[in-house]
C-alpha cells in the first residue's frame, strides 16, 4: 500500500518512470545478496536517490484505533520502535553504497502516512537526527512531493539547456554549409566571367 501511495506521488510529480524513475529494480550487493529499492529515482548529471516505502504502520493503526490511554501509550512505543527498527534495517543494507549506481549519500525513507510520520517525530524529538546519523532522510507525503516537483524542475532545466545545446550545434553547422555555398557560389561565378571572357575573345577572334 505504501508502495502504490510512492508510486501516486511519483506520477504527480512530473516525472516519468523508467526515464526519471523505476520502480523495484533488482541489485546485489558485493556480498552476493539480493536488493530490491521500491524506488530509484534519477538526478541530472547521472546521479540517484533510493526511496524505501517498507515502513509497517501496524503499531501506528493500533494506536488511532485504540480509547484506552494505557494501551494507547504500548501501541505509541510500539510504533517508535517500529520506524527505529525500519531504520537500522535500512541503513544496514547500505543501498547507497551500490557499485553499479552513483547514489547521493542517503536513502529516503518514507513513511505513506502524514499523521504517523508527524506523531512519530513529535513523540520522539531525536527520531530525525537518529535516521539523519545513519544516511536516512525519515520523509512524509507532503515534503516527499515538494522534493520531487524540484527534482522534475531540474530536469526540465536540463532538458531545455540541452535543447539549447542542440540548437546552437545545429546553427553552427548551418552556418557552415552556408559558408560553404558562398565559397561554391563565388568560384562558380569566377568561373563563369572566366567563360565570358573566352566567350568574348572568340567572337571577337
Amino acid at each position: 500500500w505504501g508502495e502504490m501511495i510512492l508510486e501516486s506521488i511519483l506520477e504527480k510529480s512530473g516525472l516519468v518512470r523508467d526515464r526519471e524513475y523505476t520502480m523495484q529494480p533488482s541489485f546485489k550487493s558485493d556480498d552476493g545478496k539480493r536488493l530490491q529499492p521500491d524506488v530509484i529515482v534519477n538526478y541530472p548529471e547521472n546521479r540517484t536517490v533510493i526511496i524505501d516505502a517498507k515502513v509497517s504502520l501496524a503499531a501506528y493503526e493500533k494506536y488511532i484505533s485504540e480509547d484506552n490511554p494505557e494501551e494507547q501509550e504500548k501501541h505509541l512505543r510500539d510504533h517508535l520502535t517500529s520506524v527505529r527498527h525500519h531504520i537500522n534495517d535500512l541503513n544496514s543494507k547500505n543501498y547507497q553504497d551500490l557499485y553499479n549506481i552513483q547514489s547521493l549519500d542517503f536513502v529516503m525513507m518514507f513513511m505513506p502516512v502524514e499523521p504517523a510520520y508527524l506523531l512519530a517525530v513529535q513523540k520522539d524529538p531525536e527520531l530525525w537526527n537518529y535516521a539523519y546519523d545513519r544516511r536516512i532522510l525519515l520523509i512524509s507525503p507532503t515534503n516527499l512531493l515538494a522534493a520531487l516537483k524540484m527534482i522534475a524542475s531540474l530536469w526540465r532545466q536540463e532538458y531545455q539547456n540541452k535543447n539549447v545545446l542542440e540548437i546552437a550545434r545545429r546553427s553552427g553547422d548551418l552556418i557552415d554549409k552556408f559558408y560553404s555555398l558562398l565559397e561554391d557560389l563565388s568560384h562558380l561565378g569566377d568561373d563563369l566571367n572566366a567563360a565570358q571572357k573566352s566567350y568574348h575573345n572568340a567572337v571577337n577572334k
